[in-house]
């Protein structure tokens, strides 16, 4: 019988398969993806779940969805797969790219503000603004080394500062009676069927107080389908102030909300960071938006 493993025995194809799995929430998508067998991957995370000795992945559901364990770890190894690749890049001459995600609508107007000024302080690292459309932005995939989040930031094994809030504005068609309206409360939506992003949007119907709550909602994956379903006359939305300027649509209208709490906007990262250019970035970012 072999000996039991110990932690010094796993390998970056251990995380590599873990990371997979949890971006697919399917082993047998994310063996194809590697390039393995489904029996393979299954025992490839046996075999770390076994060795770290904590459950990372709930089969009990339907679904595959990670354990709070699971969530907090797969920061960690996708933290972990980064600082390897850039052990491996002694020969770049160049330093490595910084990639700062977001879900939709970066920094809002502090987004030009932001690369410019980074552009101009550090000519030697790129900083390399990417979307993704999940709740990380990129952090929970090891895709980007910071985030601008909207919203509370809840994410096992981050570390957030807010930089400023925003305020919440409806978006409703645009030959709908409410665009003609110069400010809307959420009551005034509550008739209608909203638009809900529950990827990386910030917007659930427990926004809006019991009595007016709507109940009827459309679901969308991502920022595009959202605002082509409000176009279209099926839905209304609400989102930050920072979308409109983001965003624009020639079929949708942003009206002012008056009675929607208003949304902290942050930038996060893991909190076993790899790039050493993030506390530079971390800097700058709260003296841009100082007083926000």
């Amino acid at each position: 019988m072999s000996p039991a493993r110990t932690r010094r025995d796993l390998e970056l194809r251990h995380l590599r398969c873990f990371l997979a799995i949890a971006e697919e929430r399917n082993i047998t998508r994310a063996a194809a993806r590697l390039g393995l067998t489904q029996p393979a991957a299954s025992r490839t995370l046996a075999t770390l779940e076994t060795t770290l000795g904590v459950r990372l992945v709930d089969r009990s559901t339907h679904h595959l969805t990670l354990t709070p364990e699971g969530e907090t770890f797969r920061v960690r190894a996708a933290a972990a797969v980064t600082a390897f690749g850039d052990a491996l890049d002694v020969g770049r001459a160049e330093a490595r790219p910084l990639r700062l995600g977001h879900s939709w609508s970066a920094a809002g107007r502090f987004t030009t503000p932001l690369l410019r000024r980074w552009r101009r302080a550090h000519p030697d690292v790129p900083l390399e603004l990417l979307r993704h459309d999940d709740r990380t932005a990129g952090l929970a995939s090891g895709s980007t080394d910071a985030a601008l989040l909207r919203g509370p930031v809840d994410s096992p094994g981050l570390v957030a500062v807010t930089l400023f809030t925003e305020h919440r504005v409806a978006a409703v068609p645009s030959d709908s009676p409410l665009a003609d309206r110069p400010e809307l409360a959420l009551a005034d939506l509550a008739p209608h069927p909203v638009a809900l992003n529950p990827v990386s949007g910030t917007t659930t119907l427990a926004l809006w107080p019991a009595a007016t709550r709507p109940t009827r909602a459309l679901t969308v994956a991502n920022t595009d389908d959202w605002l082509a379903v409000i176009a279209a006359a099926r839905a209304v939305g609400v989102t930050s102030a920072a979308t409109p300027g983001m965003h624009p649509h020639p079929g949708v209208t942003f009206v002012p909300l008056t009675d929607a709490p208003p949304l902290p906007v942050s930038l996060a990262w893991p909190d076993r960071t790899t790039h050493p250019a993030l506390p530079a970035l971390v800097r700058l970012a709260q003296e841009i938006t100082a007083g926000a």
